[in-house]
């Protein structure tokens, strides 16, 4: 399910899509962002683009990695 914010409904000059995975890996979560073509429908935007992964710990209950690859 995406989900698209704009705060006004003016664009902001930045795109950010987050992938958020539990005990597994913040690579494994930005391969999921690649895989399932999140980012496809901003091929043309001209805003920087920001895809981060994001791996949580059910152990110590906080965020364990994060990576973060522009466009």
């Amino acid at each position: 399910m995406r989900k698209v914010w704009s705060e006004g409904g003016y664009p902001d000059d930045y795109i950010y899509i987050f992938e958020f995975k539990l005990d597994k890996s913040a690579d494994e979560a930005l391969q999921q962002i690649e895989d399932k073509g999140y980012a496809l429908p901003y091929t043309s935007d001209p805003r920087r683009l920001f895809k981060i992964g994001v791996n949580f710990t059910s152990e110590q209950r906080r965020i364990a990695e994060w990576k973060v690859v522009e466009r």
